[in-house]
């Protein structure tokens, strides 16, 4: 293989692994309302509408299907990919995350998980630390790990649900030390990196809600907006685990990017809808 047919894999395999998330998001909005079933060529036209064509949509299923995110399914004679139990599950503790965000307050205290895994099991500490990471943990020590008191039932289900429990241990409690929390949680979370998330999100959607505002958007606009604008925002709510604003900088423009998501999120997901069972139904 040359270099030149090397680098053009890579970045074939770089390009699918951008369209999965687009699918997940395409599954979670519309599959679980379709008895949690989209038809091949339905998956295909929506995603075209995307400007997605079907040999990567095809090889991201392909690829979503080896990790068990989706599984092949065919209905009264027609193929077709269903969520696999464990996406539906992840996905119905997402939509909390997503759509009804919850916000800390120092009452609620703080979640400490402490792990330790043998050497010989690298990859179950590798799956820990990703799975903390998407809950919105921060990391206080290499295996003490800390969030909102809020986040100690979803910690310990998705730990469970992921085989990984057996390896650690939880504690709820309060912070009585009398140095600054809030230069403690400047350490423990990225800041920074979710400061410059959440600006981007606000950089690139400020304006797309002026034009979506001012006349009201056909439905394959809003499709075309939403379920890029809906991927690209459902990152952002693992990350950030709610922390009380009292510890936030000042100004923290996450609340900022939470409300203009919100209103995006009001003014196009109906018409969004709406394009999306003319398509799975025909137009009505």
């Amino acid at each position: 293989m040359t270099a030149q047919t090397t680098s053009a894999t890579a970045a074939t395999g770089e390009r699918e692994s951008r369209h999965a998330p687009l699918i997940l998001t395409l599954f979670g909005l519309y599959a679980r309302g379709e008895h949690n079933w989209l038809a091949v060529a339905s998956l295909i036209g929506l995603m075209a509408d995307l400007g997605v064509e079907s040999r990567a949509v095809r090889s991201s299923v392909s690829r979503m299907k080896r990790r068990e995110v989706l599984r092949g399914e065919r209905r009264e004679g027609v193929a077709g990919y269903s969520l696999a139990d464990s996406t539906l599950q992840t996905l119905a503790e997402g939509d909390v995350r997503i759509f009804h965000r919850a916000r800390a307050c120092r009452e609620d205290g703080w979640v400490l998980v402490v792990f330790s895994v043998p050497e010989s099991e690298r990859e179950k500490r590798h799956a820990l630390r990703t799975a903390l990471t998407r809950l919105g943990f921060g990391t206080i020590a290499s295996g003490v790990w800390v969030a909102p008191g809020h986040l100690a039932d979803e910690a310990r289900r998705t730990l469970e649900r992921r085989g990984l429990s057996g390896y650690v241990d939880l504690f709820t409690g309060d912070h009585f030390a009398s140095r600054d929390l809030g230069a403690k949680v400047r350490s423990w979370w990225d800041l920074d990196e979710l400061t410059a998330m959440y600006a981007d999100f606000l950089d690139r959607y400020r304006p797309v809600l002026e034009a979506v505002t001012r006349r009201e958007p056909q439905p394959l606009e809003a499709f075309r907006i939403y379920l890029p604008m809906l991927t690209e925002w459902r990152r952002m709510p693992y990350r950030d685990p709610g922390l009380p604003l009292e510890l936030l900088p000042p100004e923290w423009n996450g609340v900022a990017a939470g409300e203009l998501f919100d209103r995006l999120n009001i003014v196009l997901s109906t018409p969004a809808a709406a394009h999306a069972a003319a398509v799975l139904h025909g137009p009505r």
